[in-house]
């Protein structure tokens, strides 16, 4: 019985369906792996949206359990299976500890009068067409920012892919759960990010901004709790050495797409600016210090190469004198974005079935230039960010190599004494 009271029944069991999305199988694995678990909660695709089925409290409460469904209004696509994932497992840990709360999920029990409840009916559409008016506020004040209409291309990128996919979940939540422009509303969007992810800390920082322009109060804890961006744990262990990346470059049989590789691994850049970048310095008789070009998403900056003797290694002194041996990818940013050319970078990693992504060439970069002692303040410069985005991602090396300085200095006073 106990078991059943938190959500450890079987769910109503479904009948064997042929797979008509391409998430179907994985979902249908996860399934698996929580019924050997013994956890009663499912993962669901309805359309093209997921989210929750299985025992949960009546919603006009009691201590009864039934099979119900918890809409979580995330696409059907690889992030969303992704956060869903995260969602079940609170959902789960929730019952375990009875916090379990129907209001937190969108689907609380109305009260009071019948009457109540029409008014607040008639209240949500006001609700979120006030939402609405005041995204768009915040989208138009945006754009008008004279510091952003510098580098248009840029901004058009920062905003498609920083603001507007949290500021959609946040009118999204706001239908789902009838709820106002308020910090109720805002940590509900906040949380349905996983913990420690870079999505959850973007979110925190669109949200930010557009609780500053509201005139919002947050949290004083809403920076450490949208923290935590950096590499997850998988991509931390993972990292390509040195000696990978020279022996997987061998994988890639176009040449255009081989030199790209090795600019991301000399200049640790950014998918789009491999494109974007002013390459006459790698001419022979150049200093090798490659310019990313004002229109890339950060705007200009210089890089080095680390390693040096990689410039050679990967031939791309032919770069200095030729950009067209690039693979020939679209750059007018009259027709396309730089998000779009960087997913073209990336389709074209896994097309060739490549064991890293192009992040993962930049990464190695940053940790390489830790190693040999770049200071923070220079490498963040090179990478394009700032010197905190650059110490909270690389935390844990930068952190080896103060430590070690400490430990070789106290050794050296100690031998001196």
């Amino acid at each position: 019985m106990h078991r059943r009271r938190f959500g450890m029944a079987a769910a109503d069991p479904q009948p064997p369906q042929r797979d008509c999305h391409p998430l179907d199988g994985a979902i249908r694995a996860h399934n698996s792996r929580l019924a050997e678990g013994g956890v009663a909660l499912r993962l669901e695709r309805r359309g093209q949206r997921l989210g929750l089925r299985g025992p949960l409290p009546c919603r006009s409460g009691g201590a009864r359990f039934r099979v119900q469904r918890i809409s979580l209004g995330l696409a059907a696509d690889g992030p969303g299976l992704e956060q869903a994932r995260h969602q079940l497992r609170r959902v789960q840990q929730q019952l375990q500890q009875q916090t379990f709360d129907w209001a937190t999920w969108g689907g609380a029990p109305a009260e009071g009068s019948a009457e109540g409840s029409a008014e607040r009916a008639a209240d949500a559409p006001r609700a979120s067409a006030s939402l609405r008016q005041a995204v768009l506020r915040f989208e138009q004040g945006f754009f008008a920012d004279p510091r952003r209409r510098r580098n248009p291309a840029g901004c058009r990128t920062t905003w498609t892919s920083a603001y507007l996919p949290y500021l959609r979940r946040l009118q999204r939540l706001a239908e789902q759960r009838s709820l106002p422009l308020g910090l109720p509303l805002l940590e509900q969007v906040l949380e349905s990010y996983p913990l420690a992810s870079r999505g959850r800390q973007q979110c925190g920082t669109a949200l930010a901004a557009l609780a500053r322009q509201q005139g919002l109060a947050l949290p004083a804890d809403w920076g450490e709790r949208a923290g935590g961006y950096g590499l997850h744990a998988a991509q931390f262990r993972q990292l390509p050495s040195d000696g990978q990346i020279l022996e997987w470059i061998e994988r890639i049989p176009n040449p255009g797409w081989r030199l790209a590789y090795g600019l991301m691994a000399t200049y640790g850049l950014r998918n789009h600016e491999v494109f974007f970048s002013d390459l006459s310095a790698l001419a022979p008789g150049g200093d090798r210090v490659l310019r990313v070009l004002p229109t890339s998403k950060t705007g200009e900056h210089q890089v080095w190469p680390f390693q040096p003797e990689w410039v050679e290694r990967f031939e791309l002194p032919r770069l200095g004198l030729d950009r067209g041996l690039l693979p020939a990818v679209r750059t007018d940013l009259r027709h396309t974005t730089l998000q779009q050319v960087g997913r073209r970078v990336a389709e074209q990693f896994r097309r060739y079935g490549m064991p890293l992504t192009p992040y993962d060439l930049r990464h190695a970069w940053a940790v390489r230039t830790i190693h040999i002692g770049l200071p923070d303040t220079v490498a963040a410069r090179m990478m394009g960010h700032s010197v905190a985005i650059h110490t909270r991602t690389y935390h844990h090396w930068i952190t080896r190599r103060d430590q070690q300085q400490a430990v070789d200095a106290a050794l050296a006073r100690a031998r001196a004494a």
